[in-house]
Order: C-alpha cells, then structure tokens, then sequence
C-alpha cells in the first residue's frame, strides 16, 4: 500500500523527534576523544600516536559491550508498546547490574595487562609508553562507560533520547575543562601531559553516569520497578546479548585489524607515529560521523521495537523504508561536508605538516563512502530493534572472512595507509551494506509481540 502525505510526515515527525536529540547527543559523545586528540595531539606526534593505540583498546573493550545500549533499547521499546511500563523498567534495571559486573570483570585484567595489550600493536617504544600510561588510567572509567550506556538504551526504548542529550553535552563539557586543567594545568594545579587526558575523561564518565542513573531511578521508583540485583533477569539480559556480542566483535575486529594493517605498512619509527597519528585522527573523525549517522539508527531501534511489540508490521515496513531515505540523503550530505573540511582538520589537532598531508587523502577516501554508511547504519538500527541478532552475528561474520584476507593483501602489496583506508571503504562498508540490504527485503525479521525470538 503506497503511502499518503500524511503518513510520510507523521513517520518524518517521529523520526525527527527522536534522532535529532539523538543526533546531538551522539555528536556529543565522540567529542570526547576530539577534545583528547586536540589537547594531546599539541603535546606531539608520540603522545597522539599513543592515544591513537589506547583508544582502540579503549573502545574496543567498552564496545564489545554496547549491547547494553543496543540491547535494552529494543526490549525496553517491545515492552512499551505492549503497554507494560513496568516490565519495561524492570529489564532496563537488570541491564544495568549487569553493566556494572562486566564494568568489574574487564577493568581488573585491563589495568593488570595494560603493557601487554599495547604490546600487541607492535609499537615503536616512543608510542608505546604514552599508550601504555593513558590506558591503564582510562580502564578506571570502564565501569561508568558500561552503565551510561545500559541507562541510555533504557531512556531510548522509553522514546526519550531528550536526557541522554542533556548529560552528553554537560559531560562533554566538563570532559573539555578536566582535560585543559589537568593536561597543561593551572594556578596551584600541576599539568600532568597525557596522563591528565586519561584522568580527565575518567572523571567525566563518572560524573555522567551518575546523572544518567539518577533519572532511572526515579523513573523505576514511579512505576513500581524492582532495583535491587535479580540475578534471573541479569542472566536473561546476557544471554539476549550474546549475538549482539558476536556482531560487534566482529566490528571492532575490523577496526582493531585496520590499526594492525597501518601500523605494519609502516617502514621504520617515524614513518610508523606519523601514519598512526594519521590514522588515529582519521578514525576519530570517522566514528564521529559514524554516531552522526547513527542518529537514525538509535531512532530505527526505538520506532521498530515499539511498532514490532504494538504487532504493527505495516507500520514497521513504512517507517523503515523512510528511514532509508533519510539515510542515504544524511550520507551524502556528511560525504560533501568532510570533503570540504578535510584540508581544514589537520592543523587543528597537530602542527606535524607531514600528518596534514596525509589526512587530506585518507578523508577523502572516507567521504566517498558516507552515502554507503548511511544505509548501513539505519539498517543495522532497524534489525537491533527488531531483535534480530543472530542474522547481525553471522553476518558480522561473514563481513569479516571477506575483509581480513582483502586488508592483508593491500598491505602486502605496499599499498601503505592509503591503500588500508580504500580497502575499509569499500570492501568492510561494502559488504555490509550487501549483507543488511539483503535481509530487509526478507520477513524474517518481522517478529511481534512484546519479546523477540533470538
């Protein structure tokens, strides 16, 4: 059935009510590391390259995790539109105990086996000790990462995207002074370089958490939901998670293996810090439109998930069929943008002329395939909020076995850090978008009722 003007503009209202906060707040959150690459990359090219190798173990420990916003987002949404508030809260309280204990269990080994973790990348000693002192620091924030991200997944499946807005920019903001205060100091405050960064952020992520929390609470107070630790709702919650695990490793795996192909097409110590502080500017600049983009995904994970608990499998079909659109129209407009901004970014984050250069290039290559990306995220939001996990592991899969052998040949072949950027492009970002644009055509996915069969 074709749709009339009017459903269009209702499905553009509630897209918009929920992605343009989410947009904002999604925008917020990678300015975290913005606001670290900035302040260090003005301590040198070592200190940025180090950051560049601590974040990717930084993220890819606490993104292996974001099940715990993806997850609840679309379980909390089921339950609402099957009128069960209550039910809704209750779940979204046993994702967040369950945060705190994988939050436990990660920062332990992480801070033990900080060098060893870094030692992986196969860093020049130059890189690896300011990777080494900003990571052990920053595994401090694990815990409150984890449970930012079970209370965001939470408001989200509420439809409230508004809150979560309001603590990323506040968070943000205080993330920006602890880090100028504790980096470079002032009056009887001592500058501490790389490691202020670390402690800066940490700081940051506690005070957000809290404030994310908080609002839980009350909301859970409201309705009568249990907060106290329900070690069956806890055990449900992880075990709803595991594919979700699945399809997310195999995405930092992609990400981990790009680090890997960059730093091993380097040749020799110098040639190495600048192209991984290249890279690590790039990936920053990248993730950051990335969560641009996903704005519309968080919105696909809270409309599919309310829709699909409602039994609305019409309704789901036009709203996703919309949100497609606005995918693509959202990719191009970030392709042209970063294209216009790539020769401006360098000298914002570091005075190395040889690392400007270089970033121009690689931007470029990563706007042509912003339209791409677009899909890719609306989809990969619409198949999370349908709970739809075990096609998103396998297909993360599948994704993986066509990138890594593609990657290590660019490399083998001399091809360099440019040669690495073109392969992610095309090849990671194209077979996604063959892999999720070839289950929404399907109706497997269109399963209602207030859970969804994994």
């Amino acid at each position: 059935m074709a749709l009339t003007r009017s459903d269009t503009r209702g499905h553009d209202r509630e897209i918009v009510r929920l992605a343009v906060p989410a947009f904002l707040a999604l925008v917020a959150e990678p300015l975290f590391l913005l606001a670290d690459a900035a302040i260090v990359g003005h301590l040198g090219t070592e200190p940025l390259a180090g950051l560049g190798v601590a974040a990717v173990v930084l993220q890819t420990a606490v993104g292996l995790c974001v099940f715990l916003a993806y997850g609840t987002t679309a379980s909390v949404a089921r339950r609402l539109g099957a009128g069960d508030l209550r039910g809704a809260l209750t779940q979204g309280v046993d994702g967040v105990w369950l945060a705190v204990l994988i939050g436990v269990l990660v920062t332990v080994p992480g801070m033990l086996f900080t060098e060893q973790l870094v030692g992986l990348f196969g860093a020049d000693a130059a890189v690896a000790g300011p990777a080494t002192t900003y990571l052990r620091i920053a595994f401090l924030g694990t815990t409150p990462l984890l449970v930012m991200l079970a209370s965001t997944g939470i408001l989200r499946g509420l439809q409230d995207t508004r809150t979560p807005l309001v603590v990323a920019v506040a968070g943000n903001a205080l993330n920006v002074a602890l880090n100028l205060l504790l980096v470079y100091g002032a009056g009887p405050v001592e500058g501490l370089g790389l490691a202020g960064s670390a402690w800066g952020s940490v700081l940051a992520q506690v005070a957000s958490a809290a404030a994310l929390v908080a609002v839980v609470v009350r909301a859970a107070r409201r309705e009568g939901a249990g907060l106290a630790p329900d070690l069956p709702g806890i055990r449900a919650a992880a075990h709803a998670g595991v594919a979700l695990v699945i399809r997310t490793l195999t995405l930092r795996a992609a990400l981990l293996l790009t680090t890997y192909a960059v730093t091993l097409g380097a040749t020799g110590p110098r040639e190495q810090a600048v192209d991984l502080a290249t890279h690590q500017l790039a990936l920053t600049v990248w993730t950051f439109l990335a969560f641009a983009l996903d704005a519309i995904a968080i919105a696909a994970q809270a409309i599919t998930g309310r829709y699909l608990g409602a039994g609305d499998v019409a309704g789901t079909r036009e709203v996703t069929a919309r949100m497609v659109r606005w995918g693509v129209v959202s990719g191009v407009v970030t392709g042209l943008l970063l294209a216009a901004a790539s020769p401006l970014l360098g000298p914002l984050f570091t005075g190395d002329a040889e690392v400007h250069d270089r970033l121009v290039a690689v931007l470029l290559i990563a706007a042509l395939g912003q339209p791409v990306a677009g899909v890719v995220f609306v989809l990969d939001g619409v198949l999370i909020g349908a709970g739809d996990g075990t096609y998103l592991a396998w297909g993360g899969l599948a994704t993986l076995a066509a990138y890594v052998p593609a990657v290590l040949v660019a490399v083998a072949a001399g091809g360099g850090l440019l040669a690495v950027w073109v392969t992610f492009t095309v090849v990671f970002m194209g077979a996604r978008f063959v892999v999720l644009t070839r289950r929404a055509r399907g109706d497997a996915w269109l399963r209602t009722g207030a859970t969804a069969v994994r």
